[in-house]
C-alpha cells in the first residue's frame, strides 16, 4: 500500500487531515472565548430574536429566515451536482488522466493514486452535503419556533426572553453546520492541487487555513460587525 500510494502522498494527506481537523476544533471552540465572526453574529442573532418579539407583524423575520434557507439549499443542490461530476470522472479516469498530463509540472498519477484522490473529493463533498442538509433542517426547526413566538403583549415576560435566546441558539447551530459545509468546499479546492503535485497540495492546504483564519478572526468585516451600534437597551439574557 505504501509503495503504491507513495510516502509523499501519505504524508501530505496526513498534513491535510491535521490542518482541517485542527482548524475546525480551534475555530469552533475559540469562538466561545474571543471575538470571531461566529461569536459576534451569535450576539446579533439573539438581538434579532429579541427585536422579533417586539414586532406585531413578523413577516420580515420570516423572509429573512427564508433567505437564509435558500442559501443553504443552493449549496446543498450544488454539492449533489459536484458529486455526480466526480462519479463521472471516476468512471472515465483514462481520459481525465491524459488531460491532466498536459498541465506543466503535473506529476504522473497511477490508477490507484488517481482513484484515491477522487475518492477523497467524494468523501469531502458527501460530508459537505450532510452538513448542509442538517443545517437546512435546523433552519426549518427555527422557523417553526418563529411561528410559535409569543404575541407582543407577552414579550416582556422572562419566558419570552428565554424563548428568543433558545431560537437564536438553534439558528446559531444551523449556521455552525453551514460554516462547516462551506469550509469543506475550501479544503476540497485545495485537494484539486494534489492532482498536480503533492507539495503544491500541502501549500494549498496551508493557504486555505490562512484564508479562513484571516476571514473569521482578523477581517475588516469582523471589525465592522463588532462596531455596529445597537439602538435602545439590550441586555443579553
Amino acid at each position: 500500500m505504501l509503495s503504491t500510494v507513495g510516502t509523499t502522498n501519505i504524508i501530505v494527506l496526513g498534513w491535510f487531515a491535521f490542518c482541517w481537523v485542527g482548524y475546525t476544533l480551534y475555530a469552533d471552540n475559540t469562538s466561545k472565548g474571543r471575538r470571531t465572526l461566529l461569536s459576534v453574529m451569535r450576539d446579533k442573532r439573539e438581538l434579532w430574536m429579541q427585536r422579533m418579539l417586539e414586532r406585531e407583524n413578523r413577516m420580515v423575520d420570516a423572509n429573512i429566515m427564508a433567505s437564509l434557507m435558500r442559501s443553504v439549499s443552493l449549496f446543498a443542490s450544488t454539492t449533489i451536482f459536484i458529486l455526480a461530476g466526480l462519479l463521472a470522472v471516476l468512471g472515465s479516469a483514462d481520459k481525465a488522466q491524459a488531460l491532466l498530463q498536459e498541465i506543466p509540472f503535473a506529476v504522473f498519477n497511477t490508477s490507484t493514486q488517481w482513484e484515491i484522490k477522487i475518492l477523497l473529493l467524494l468523501i469531502i463533498f458527501v460530508y459537505s452535503f450532510f452538513k448542509f442538509a442538517w443545517a437546512l433542517r435546523q433552519f426549518n426547526y427555527a422557523i417553526v419556533l418563529l411561528g410559535a413566538a409569543p404575541p407582543v403583549e407577552e414579550a416582556k415576560t422572562s419566558n419570552a426572553n428565554e424563548f428568543a435566546a433558545a431560537n437564536a441558539s438553534v439558528i446559531t447551530l444551523a449556521v455552525l453546520n453551514f460554516n462547516r459545509g462551506l469550509r469543506a468546499y475550501y479544503f476540497g479546492l485545495a485537494v484539486l492541487s494534489w492532482f498536480i503535485h503533492p507539495v503544491l497540495f500541502a501549500l494549498a492546504t496551508l493557504w486555505v487555513v490562512a484564508v479562513l483564519y484571516r476571514r473569521e478572526f482578523m477581517s475588516k468585516t469582523l471589525d465592522c460587525l463588532s462596531n455596529v451600534p445597537v439602538p435602545g437597551d439590550f441586555e443579553k439574557k
